[in-house]
């Protein structure tokens, strides 16, 4: 089974997001972060974290970039069980067991965008406020190791590949 993980190329993350994910935790879309924000609440590091970041299942911060890996079922039933108790403690989810099949379908949906894909490849989220409400888009960049390395530098193909646990 594979799913998204964060992954950090430099230290932009850093600047751009009020928290920053950490390399290597599952993440998802994130979202639901966003279904009732108006336009006016749209500014600074809020903009760049709905315009373009995954949320990542640990730290509860944002990246730009996730990479799929191979993940194990305890790994999904862990990330679950953490956002579920996310959604109660900073979302107003009246118990974990409410929560719990909201997590499970957000941690869904990121295997489902993950499936069909080589491990490595890239994804990228995109997202802009319609009249309709948040309009998402997801890009994959499927990359060999060589034209990783070009784009990033050898250091961080490394780094990525020791995060995510590939070879």
């Amino acid at each position: 089974m594979k799913a998204p993980r964060a992954i950090r190329f430099d230290e932009s993350d850093l600047n751009v997001f009020e928290v920053a994910a950490e390399p290597g935790e599952l993440a998802v879309s994130g979202a639901f972060a966003f279904s009732d924000i108006a336009p006016e609440q749209l500014g600074g590091k809020t903009r760049q974290a709905f315009a373009n970041g995954w949320l990542g299942l640990e730290s509860f911060g944002r990246t730009t970039f996730v990479a799929v890996a191979n993940v194990t079922q305890a790994e999904l039933d862990q990330a679950a069980m953490r956002l579920a108790a996310h959604f109660v403690a900073e979302w107003g989810a009246p118990s974990l067991e409410a929560a719990l099949p909201a997590a499970r379908d957000e941690l869904a949906y990121a295997v489902e965008l993950c499936e069909g894909r080589r491990p490595n490849t890239l994804l990228i989220v995109e997202r802009s406020l319609e009249t309709e409400g948040v309009r998402e888009a997801f890009r994959a960049i499927e990359t060999s190791e060589a034209d990783l390395a070009d784009v990033i530098g050898p250091e961080a193909v490394a780094h990525a590949k020791d995060v995510l646990g590939l070879d």
